[in-house]
């Protein structure tokens, strides 16, 4: 395991949490064309490449915080002509118009992240680039962790629960496998997303939609002191945040300043389908889990009332070829003589080992920060497991006096990611890479060996992880070790 002194800088930032409309599950299909938006700067903005990007440890102690009063309305324009730096800066010192914690993206990892900081009673600023709720390209599959990650009381609104998985392989060999409780559910995201982000109103943090986030700032005229960041909107609005959580989707700017490195990119493709009753009705409760013809690719089939989400995903590269894939495997279901109510797409990307997940006072989370299950590309779970985690450490870093106190929290931060998440996606990369090889394999495996269904069955009920599973049962570790060969 790398260290985390390897996936991170040590500016002392503050971090702003903006919600934008780049939320969990990356771009829709114009991003899946253009992938990392041109204006975003992988290595943080020339103005951003000074000495006071180095270690926190080279870097001059901070001053002690103000223990000015705040006001009551925290976001100032500090971005027009009229007000200056110095005004900035008695702000800064007075605690005035500037929030604990700004979290960019309303997605299910920044609302997860707002959330966490809210109920620690601090203040906190969510921002989000659409007006929600809004659409996002997304399977919608709620498995255990999604649902063990999710605030104390909340209701997921179901569209159905999966108690049947329907497996092939490319249309053939094919075979439904039961389970006598629930599996994982099926929400659509627009709705699921607007509860979350509720749950962190009611938690105290506050809302702005229709905002879109330009950049963020930890040194500059902008920013009045080295314990505050500056986020900078369109039209010149500047806030001030003790700490920044980036949540922005697959092609963030945040992630962009902290230097986020992507490894593995696919194209994800997708139709929701509206059928008539008999055909959702034969639907319900049971899925359709379809290994693809190319290296990686697979194809789902979710029904949520009488819609069915129909996609698939392969590695980036392919587009003509996943398509087409899209095309033969909706003709294949009998699904082609029906209108798409939306036809969209999305690129999702899984970080390097040595990605960063911080940036002095600015830390990355959910898609933002490249976290998802490599094999599955599942990301739900990982948005909301990480974004809880982002919204407890960004309430340290606010806390944080120097730059060495954030280092050390962005530090305990990235060991807390690598340690979970990080060790599902070690696991995730090694069977993608048995199945890119060995589809059939895999699949007669988890339609004729009990133990392999069994082990489905718990990693979507949350019983168990792939890391867990194959840390604590040796046959699973011999066989994955035996098939890597």
């Amino acid at each position: 395991m790398d260290s985390a002194a390897d996936i991170l800088t040590g500016d002392r930032e503050r971090l702003a949490i903006v919600s934008d409309e780049n939320g969990e599950h990356g771009e829709h299909a114009e991003h899946a064309e253009n992938g990392r938006d041109d204006t975003s700067d992988p290595t943080g903005s020339a103005e951003d490449a000074t000495a006071e990007d180095a270690p926190a440890e080279d870097a001059p102690e901070d001053g002690a915080p103000a223990d000015g009063a705040r006001a009551e309305e925290p976001a100032g324009r500090a971005g027009d002509p009229a007000v200056g730096a110095e005004y900035l800066a008695d702000r800064a010192a007075d605690g005035e118009g500037v929030w604990d914690v700004v979290v960019v993206g309303a997605g299910p990892s920044g609302a997860a992240a707002a959330y966490a900081a809210a109920v620690a009673g601090r203040r906190v600023l969510l921002l989000e680039k659409a007006e929600l709720p809004r659409y996002k390209t997304c399977g919608g599959g709620i498995i255990g962790p999604s649902r063990d990650a999710l605030p104390p009381g909340f209701e997921v609104p179901f569209q159905d629960r999966v108690n049947a998985v329907t497996f092939s392989h490319n249309g053939r060999f094919t075979r439904t496998r039961r389970s006598r409780r629930m599996l994982f559910g099926l929400v659509n995201r627009p709705e699921f997303d607007q509860r979350l982000v509720e749950s962190a109103q009611k938690a105290g943090a506050e809302v702005r939609t229709g905002v879109t986030v330009s950049r963020v700032e930890q040194h500059g005229p902008t920013v009045p002191d080295r314990r505050t960041v500056a986020v900078v909107l369109q039209g010149g609005e500047t806030l001030l945040a003790r700490s920044v959580v980036g949540a922005d989707g697959s092609a963030s700017r945040i992630g962009a300043h902290v230097g986020v490195k992507m490894g593995q990119v696919d194209l994800g493709l997708e139709a929701e389908i509206p059928v008539p009753g008999t055909v959702a009705e034969d639907w319900r409760g049971r899925v359709l889990i379809d290994w693809g013809p190319l290296p990686g690719s697979y194809g789902w089939v979710f029904p949520k009332g009488d819609t069915l989400t129909v996609g698939v995903i392969s590695a980036r590269g392919e587009g003509a070829a996943t398509k087409r894939y899209l095309e033969d495997f909706i003709g294949r279901l009998g699904l082609a003589g029906f209108e798409p109510a939306v036809s969209s797409g999305h690129l999702t990307r899984c970080r390097t080992d040595d990605s960063p997940l911080s940036r002095g006072r600015v830390l990355v989370c959910g898609d933002a920060a490249g976290l998802l299950e490599p094999w599955t590309r599942e990301g739900i779970s990982f948005a909301l497991r990480s974004g809880r985690l982002a919204g407890e450490w960004a309430v340290r870093i606010a806390e944080a006096h120097d730059a060495v106190d954030v280092r050390r929290e962005s530090l305990n931060y990235a060991f807390a990611i690598k340690a979970g998440l990080g060790v599902e996606m070690s696991v995730g990369r090694k069977l993608l890479a048995v199945f890119e090889r060995r589809p059939g394999m895999l699949h007669a495996a988890i339609t004729g060996f009990r133990p392999a269904w069994r082990a489905f069955a718990d990693i979507t009920r949350g019983a168990t992880t792939l890391a867990e599973l194959v840390r604590s049962r040796p046959l699973a570790q011999r066989a994955l070790t035996a098939l890597e060969r």
